[in-house]
């Protein structure tokens, strides 16, 4: 776990207006995921670009509109809600003298924060060293011409060889640790499919009420906190359905708009849980103003982990915020394709159970033919 100031570092944000679209959702996510580490914002700095600049990313008068801010609130970091490169980051640094960081070592940073199981912090290290293992080839370039002087030298390698060498030894290791706890998953899905019990999913955009709604099915007792990522480690419970038996259910991580993708690498073993299920609950913050944006966002992470073709309900919750009636909505062929609920007063929720037991009994009554065809 990291140590943090117990005031927080004070933080200049800064976000840029491309034309995306969704800017105030945006920079209302942004300014949560910063509370989220612990940034006491000082100033938030903006502008319009209609490209991002080669070498400052946000162009050398907005870059000293950035300094002025950063000199006069004494501030500790600047956080661009943006993803820069290694060497902008560098030339940024430098004009600003301070810490600069961008959107991904952001959320990467989030997820260190809320890592709590071995598995968690071993996917989260491994994120961290991906993701530096680019940034010692193009940030530390200066060390390239390092050769080594009273207690440095080396057997033959510069400093960045070394770096290199014990980094790229580290992440084989990770990988060989998370390799060996997904064949343990692996073995376990094996026992659950061939006991012929569906397997359900949750998913949606981090903080829509995933971890409320899986409590509220499987009084699990899992973590359900107003913040972003609260949920890292994916949790099973077993569900019993009046007229349809046994399910197992799955709690997983929330996604965000522009996930790390090293992040999605590294938590891959985790996801494939959310590709082999048999049903996908993509919970919705239905209270919210960016929810189609959400929506989109969880589906192409979705397609990333290969779980796009995982048949889909859409769960419309948080209705109590809304006013909306609790209600099952079908689609042309007479399929469930949306239930409206609110996991937090347990309106909806009787009839999301229903739904799931009408899903365990279409799967069951699959599985003999199945079988007869193997």
């Amino acid at each position: 776990m990291f140590e943090r100031p117990a005031s927080g570092e004070s933080a200049i944000l800064v976000q840029l207006d491309f034309g995306a679209g969704d800017y105030a959702e945006r920079l209302a996510e942004f300014e949560l995921l910063a509370a989220s580490v612990g940034a006491r914002k000082k100033a938030l700095v903006q502008g319009r670009r209609q490209a991002p600049d080669a070498a400052t990313f946000a162009g050398r008068g907005k870059v000293g509109e950035i300094a002025v801010a950063a000199r006069a609130h004494a501030a500790e970091l600047v956080i661009f809600n943006h993803e820069i490169s290694a060497a902008q980051q560098r030339n940024l640094e430098k004009a600003l003298d301070c810490r600069v960081i961008d959107r991904s070592a952001l959320i990467l940073d989030i997820f260190a924060l809320r890592a709590k199981s071995h598995e968690g912090k071993l996917q989260v290290e491994l994120a961290q060293l991906q993701r530096l293992s680019t940034r010692l080839v193009r940030g530390w370039t200066h060390l390239e011409r390092q050769k080594g002087g009273i207690g440095l030298r080396g057997p033959g390698e510069t400093q960045l060889e070394t770096d290199r060498r014990l980094l790229g030894k580290r992440v084989a290791l990770l990988k060989e640790r998370l390799q060996q706890l997904e064949r343990q998953r692996a073995v376990q899905r094996r026992a659950r499919i061939k006991r012929d019990l569906l397997a359900v999913s949750l998913v949606g955009y981090t903080n829509a009420g995933k971890s409320t709604l899986f409590n509220a099915l499987t009084k699990a007792g899992s973590l359900a906190a107003d913040q972003l990522f609260a949920t890292l480690d994916t949790t099973s419970r077993r569900l019993f359905l009046a007229g349809a038996g046994q399910i197992v259910i799955s709690d997983t991580v929330g996604f965000i708009r522009d996930l790390p993708h090293s992040l999605v690498a590294a938590f891959q073993a985790t996801l494939e849980e959310t590709a082999s299920a048999d049903l996908l609950l993509h919970v919705v913050d239905s209270a919210s103003a960016d929810r189609q944006q959400q929506i989109d966002a969880v589906n192409k992470v979705l397609i990333e982990i290969g779980a796009a073709s995982v048949p889909q309900i859409l769960i419309w919750n948080k209705i109590d915020a809304t006013a909306a009636a609790p209600g099952v909505e079908r689609d042309e062929y007479a399929k469930i394709s949306r239930v409206r609920l609110s996991a937090m007063s347990g309106e909806g929720v009787d009839l999301l159970r229903a739904t799931l037991a009408e899903a365990a009994r279409e799967h069951a009554s699959r599985m003999p033919s199945q079988a007869d065809a193997a």
